[in-house]
């Protein structure tokens, strides 16, 4: 328990860090550091920030997160999953209310972390999950026409179906130059990345594409027209104006990237730990990101996550330790201070191509598509959380797609959950019942068996109360044999107590059999077992008909 939110800095430190495992780390954080330079700046210039704003992010949020997360070689910085809310709030109530709404989601995610909540995050279900996905996916996808077709746009509008309508309205601006060069950085980045792993893609199409477009003069915009020089200095802490009413605002935005971030970087663990065969912690994961996402802000950056990608590209390449994490972020601020003015001279549809194949790699297409073989109701969760990720909000979307699955789930227990009455008729022909442990041959027609099966719970509690009113005649000792009953919940206790209180009326006595854990503990918890009476509750079903028997003479 001592080591539950122990950073996993400390325990490669208390395992013993060599210099052969330093010198992979070393390498492997030197070449995510190059991979993470274009994203970063790329995804900042989407969230509509400054574009040194996404450095600042990766540096100060990848070595928090590395430094004080439960992951050995997550890799954290902006990621996609941020860009829609993100540049929402800079639309609305500018970096303020973004720094504000960074740090109140750092805060909630070391609360999670210090309640454990690591592993309820992850049970998010799955078709929420590629639902939410995929349509930031879709979102970002669009947000990138602007630039990858070089439009005379002033401001695109945050709201899907109003920035169709402009997109489609300027298509008549397009700049064929800046078309050429987003295509040509789709081509350059997929095409590289294919024949060789070391180098990325995104790096290299950078390289010839700003090349090509400074040596030609071509008339496209560049990151320096847009957003003037990039500084090559890193900028000092400051904490930003915070008032109550700033805060009330920001609430829902600051959950929804506290939530983000959270299923995030959990399921880049998860991948991690498949990929090296070791397993994270995930609340000192969850307090890592809190901190990167406190300080990250008060160091001129915004949210930041565990990034998908990158891990995997440090694990590919030798990293195993969070070393490796903390090497990226100095090699980013390294290139910053002394390469960072060149940065000015990118084109914006460059920037535009590495996301557009961001927002592909993304979009789950595949598991998308594989999704139509699922039952009809997970489709259903995919499709909402889908559409309301792309039409209305993504806190909305998450909230609904959880409450969705959960009254599914709730829906399907009940639809599992079941009651029967076991007759003579079925002793007697029924191959399940006889089959089913009952040695005793001779059971009296004043015994009545009822068997409960699957979770007693406030779902199942009616289905069981009417399964019950087929029994027509009154026994003398009804035997509840609940050998199936994995848990119950306290609706499930209330059907219980009115299942005795009922057959006490009619002078039917209650046996149970074959009673569960965690069942028989909520019983004796809630006083139940007095109710029934001593010597009521037996092992097996044998037992309680020999019980009845007795109870009978």
């Amino acid at each position: 328990m001592k080591n539950v939110f122990l950073p996993k800095t400390f325990v490669v430190l208390q395992e013993g860090y060599t210099k052969e495992i330093f010198f992979k780390d070393l390498v492997a954080g030197i070449i995510v550091g190059i991979v993470a330079l274009p994203l970063s700046i790329a995804l900042a210039i989407a969230s509509g920030v400054k574009p040194e704003q996404g450095l600042f992010t990766a540096i100060v949020g990848g070595f928090l997160i590395s430094f004080f997360g439960g992951s050995r070689v997550q890799i954290g910085g902006p990621t996609g999953a941020f860009v829609i809310i993100l540049y929402g709030i800079m639309q609305k109530f500018g970096y303020g209310g973004l720094v504000v709404a960074s740090i109140m989601a750092g805060v909630m995610l070391i609360i999670f972390g210090l309640l454990k909540l690591g592993n309820v995050i992850k049970y998010i279900p799955y078709p929420v999950t590629i639902g939410f996905t995929s349509g930031i996916a879709l979102l970002i996808f669009t947000s990138q026409l602007k630039d990858f077709f070089g439009l005379k746009i002033g401001q695109v509008p945050a709201e899907f179906i109003h920035k169709i309508k402009v997109l489609l309205q300027r298509m008549d601006t397009v700049n064929w130059y800046a078309l050429l060069v987003g295509i040509s950085t789709i081509i350059i980045s997929v095409s590289w990345s294919k024949k060789f792993k070391k180098i990325p893609g995104s790096l290299v199409a950078i390289i010839i594409t700003t090349t090509l477009v400074k040596g030609l003069q071509l008339p496209v915009d560049t990151i320096g027209s847009n957003f003037g020089n990039v500084p090559n200095t890193f900028p000092m802490p400051s904490l930003p104006e915070i008032n109550i009413d700033l805060m009330k605002e920001m609430f829902y935005p600051a959950l929804t990237i506290a939530l983000l971030a959270g299923i995030e970087s959990l399921l880049s663990a998860v991948v991690a730990d498949g990929m090296i065969g070791t397993k994270h912690n995930s609340n000192a994961e969850l307090i890592g990101q809190g901190i990167a996402n406190i300080f990250s802000p008060i160091f001129g950056g915004i949210p930041a996550t565990g990034a998908i990608a990158r891990t995997a590209t440090n694990v590919k390449n030798g990293g195993r330790t969070p070393f490796a994490g903390m090497i990226h972020a100095a090699t980013l601020l390294l290139i910053m201070l002394f390469l960072g003015k060149l940065a000015v001279m990118i084109p914006m549809a460059t920037l535009a191509g590495i996301l557009i194949i961001v927002s592909y790699n993304m979009s789950e297409i595949q598991h998308f598509i594989k999704m139509r073989k699922a039952p009809k109701s997970d489709i259903a969760v995919l499709l909402i959380t889908f559409f309301l990720t792309v039409f209305s909000d993504l806190t909305i979307a998450i909230q609904f797609g959880v409450v969705v699955s959960a009254l599914l789930f709730m829906k399907r227990m009940t639809e599992v959950s079941e009651g029967r009455l076991l007759s003579k008729d079925m002793y007697e022909y029924d191959e399940e019942f006889v089959s089913s442990g009952i040695e005793e041959k001779d059971i009296p027609k004043e015994i009545e068996i009822f068997e409960i099966n699957g979770p007693f719970f406030f779902g199942a509690a009616s289905v069981f109360k009417d399964n019950l009113m087929i029994i027509e005649t009154n026994p003398e000792v009804l035997i509840l044999r609940m050998r199936s009953v994995p848990a119950i919940d306290a609706t499930g206790l209330a059907a219980l107590e009115w299942i005795l209180d009922s057959s006490i009326k009619k002078g039917t006595k209650i046996i149970i059999s074959g009673i569960n854990t965690q069942p028989y503990a909520a019983i004796k918890k809630a006083g139940i077992d007095k109710k029934i009476g001593e010597g009521h509750i037996c092992m097996d079903i044998n037992e309680a008909i020999k019980k009845a028997k007795l109870l009978l003479k």
